[in-house]
């Protein structure tokens, strides 16, 4: 018996030291293979791309996780007290695992023969979340626990609550609370009651399942919850916990709606910081600063939407946008669901005409009687019978009957000095069409080619005050009766006439003349000091009527040169780029105007602005520009009350675009009308007409905060009295005569050698315009 019992004895001894031996070893083994828990010291959290006007409005965010990262020495303590009740009552107490948890975890095993969920304290969920997959086996768990301990022992309680708060995933795109509280209550974490960071504390277990966008009263379920151990644990009183169930459920699809509707300009932003940046740009949290100005982005948008819809209003009632069926119609419930479906372009609202006659609106299911509603202007057709859906718009005086307009346009606004762009909008509704018209649409400019036409004519020796006859021409041509006929838009002549003037009122005789004279060569070699490519500028004479291919930003540009004195800038979007933690990574180069070897200027931080064009003729071209609006195709226009603006109209064959650029020396803006797919806009529907507008509506917001600049009088400019049918020199007083600008080293001729000659000087500046 001694015998046999040292035996056993023995044998269990060697049991026991060979199933330790083989712990020890597993141990050495799994331990050998577990990552580096330091890396969480320099962990880097993905967060998204934001894009954020230069006055501070978030346009957009980029990426699949959003976070807003909070630091571990400001959670607020109900916070921390709602996690420790949801998920580790004990988390301050145990070493990184939780020996009851465990054991429960392991009952569950034994009970049903599979593994459970459970058991993981936040350390071991931090281990999991960080470095292990979320498979469910013991290899996994044993490493998740080993982990835990190692992250114990090199990390204080309050920083690992800090990875955990914002690492972990919590339904919607939300990774961290903080994102999570952006998105479904729209305030910050601190701003939260007790009932809504319980319901946060409540979705780990389940995010996708049981968030409140998913499962409202499964979310709810979970806060009640998280409410009761709170209320067991001590971290609520009664009266306190009985508050909190009583809580209104206020969670929705709340955050990260943009500050600011700029999506076209939040797209350019995303592109070239994917171009700048490759895939890291969805994912290191910069903040892209652009050039936007939200105050112009506001009128911009507006501005365009209102212009386009006055456009269609012009050309008549479609029709109804839907029709229900009388089913659909008898059902409250289906009729609003079906209404909710439809877009809203342009923040438009759809309603359906009740068999009452009333009008049921979406998305609030609001019943509007028809006398509420201004349907004048979409004259008699409109007539909507039981089940029709049309659009409503809200205006300051109620509600008016429209339709999303056919038609397509675009604006842009920008710094001519520096080629900042302060506004855009690529068309009526990003959402109906993603396509950026001012960025990627290639139309013919029309008339507003034309002062490139006359900068070119300026350089061969041309003035303002040069003659050309406007009369009948022909050119031969491969065409119909082998000549091409150029025709003003009004089908008459008149006769010689000065550039000044030909320019103010757009007389395309007289341009195509000036392009015959001066020569399609150099006036397309010209023309690229503006910016225009040359396979855009078509050979021949219908050059000078506009028919060469731009972008609605490309003509912007080109216009610069006129506006800031002679320089070529180059339009740009971004500003800066801040990385996540707010330093500063990239930062817009400082445009720097240049008169001749550019190269001497340009440093890491400076873009050169090349002489385009010289200050004369610059200052020349602007002056004459100035007459389209004091007297000429965009008379309209000086209802703004600004002696400081010049402008251009522009519209091309068959009134298939319409154009208008306006500036002064500090803001340039342009807007365009057109079909996506080139037809005509309709008869008399011009630049005056459908793109002025447009440009006075955005300038009516934003001159009153700009003050009148106008341009300086540059070095080598003169003005001399000139006779206004001749063009030729004249005595100041005499019968028609008027004073014009030259450049010095180009003067008009006598009109007679006989008398004396006047002598070129300065014009005083209060002189400088024709008002």
């Amino acid at each position: 018996m001694r015998r046999l019992l040292a035996a056993l004895l023995s044998a269990l001894v060697g049991a026991t030291s060979l199933l330790a031996i083989g712990v020890v070893g597993f141990y050495v083994k799994l331990e050998r293979k577990l990552p580096s828990v330091d890396e969480l010291e320099q962990v880097q959290l993905a967060q998204p791309l934001q894009v954020y006007t230069r006055d501070g409005k978030r346009l957009a965010e980029f990426g699949d996780e959003r976070r807003i990262p909070i630091d571990h020495r400001h959670l607020p303590p109900v916070l921390v007290q709602a996690i420790l009740a949801a998920e580790d009552s004990r988390f301050f107490e145990h070493p990184g695992f939780d020996s009851r948890g465990l054991a429960r975890a392991a009952w569950e095993l034994v009970r049903t023969g599979e593994p459970q969920q459970g058991g993981s304290t936040i350390t071991m969920q931090v281990a999991r979340n960080f470095f292990l997959s979320r498979e469910k086996t013991f290899l996994r768990k044993a490493r998740e626990i080993l982990l835990a301990v190692r992250i114990e022992q090199n990390f204080s309680k309050d920083e690992i609550l800090g990875l955990y708060v914002n690492k972990i995933f919590l339904g919607g795109r939300a990774y961290g609370f903080g994102a999570a509280a952006q998105l479904y209550f729209g305030r910050p974490l601190e701003q939260l009651d007790v009932a809504e960071v319980a319901l946060l504390a409540g979705l780990p277990k389940a995010p996708s399942r049981d968030n409140p966008l998913a499962n409202r009263a499964r979310a709810r379920e979970r806060r009640d919850y998280v409410l009761g151990r709170m209320h067991v644990l001590g971290y609520l009183d009664d009266a306190a916990y009985q508050r909190a169930l009583q809580y209104p459920d206020t969670a929705g699809r709340y955050g990260f709606i943009p500050e600011l509707d700029a999506p076209d300009v939040a797209e350019m932003a995303r592109a070239w910081a994917i171009q700048r940046y490759g895939d890291a740009a969805y994912t290191a949290g910069y903040r892209i600063i652009t050039t936007i100005d939200s105050a112009q982005q506001i009128s911009a948008t507006r501005a365009l939407r209102a212009g386009l819809l006055a456009y269609d209003r012009r050309h008549g009632y479609r029709g109804p946008a839907a029709r229900l069926t009388p089913a659909e119609l008898a059902d409250p419930a289906r009729r609003l669901a079906l209404l909710n479906r439809l877009p809203r372009p342009g923040a438009l609202q759809a309603a359906v005409r009740l068999t009452s006659g009333d009008y049921l609106l979406a998305p609030t299911g609001e019943v509007v009687v028809p006398d509420r509603i201004d349907a004048s202007r979409l004259g008699r057709q409109f007539q909507p019978t039981a089940g029709d859906v049309v659009y409503l718009a809200a205006t300051e005086q109620g509600w008016q009957a429209t339709q999303p307009p056919e038609i397509e346009g675009a604006f842009v606004a920008l710094e001519p000095a520096s080629g900042a762009i302060s506004a855009l909008v690529g068309g009526y509704d990003f959402q109906r069409s993603k396509f950026n018209r001012a960025l990627q649409a290639k139309r013919q400019p029309g008339s507003t080619f034309k002062p490139f036409l006359y900068a070119a004519a300026l350089a061969k020796g041309y003035t303002a005050a040069s003659v050309i006859n406007d009369a009948p021409v022909a050119y031969p041509a491969n065409v119909e009766g082998g000549f091409w006929r150029p025709e003003n838009y009004t089908d008459r002549f008149y006769g010689p006439t000065r550039l000044r003037e030909a320019l103010a009122h757009s007389r395309n005789v007289v341009a195509v003349r000036l392009l015959d004279a001066v020569g399609v060569g150099f006036t397309r070699r010209y023309c690229l000091r503006f910016g225009f490519a040359p396979d855009t500028l078509p050979p021949n004479l219908s050059l000078a009527l506009g028919t060469a291919s731009v972008t609605p930003l490309e003509l912007a540009a080109a216009y610069g040169p006129i506006a800031n004195g002679g320089y070529r800038i180059s339009p740009y979007w971004v500003a800066q780029v801040l990385d996540a933690p707010g330093a500063v990574v990239w930062q817009s180069p400082r445009v720097v105007p240049c008169e001749a070897d550019c190269d001497n200027v340009m440093t890491a931080d400076t873009q050169p602005a090349p002489r385009a064009i010289p200050a004369t003729d610059a200052y020349v071209l602007y002056s004459m520009l100035q007459d389209v609006i004091v007297s000429g195709t965009a008379v309209r226009a000086r209802s703004l009350g600004r002696p400081d603006l010049a402008g251009k109209t522009g519209t091309t064959n068959d009134e298939r675009d319409a154009w208008f650029v306006g500036f002064n020396p500090s803001l340039l803006a342009l807007g365009w009308v057109g079909f996506d797919q080139p037809r005509s806009l309709g008869k008399g529907e011009t630049g005056a007409r459908a793109a002025l507008p447009i440009w006075m509506d955005f300038m009516a917001d934003e001159l009153p905060r700009q003050p009148v600049v106008a341009m300086a009088v540059p070095d080598g400019i003169v003005s001399m009295c000139i006779d206004r049918h001749t063009g030729l020199l004249a005595q100041p007083g005499a019968p028609d005569s008027q004073f014009e600008w030259f450049s010095a080293d180009r003067l008009p001729a006598a009109a007679s050698t006989s008398g004396s000659q006047d002598v070129a000087s300065p014009h005083p500046a209060s002189e400088a315009t024709l008002f």
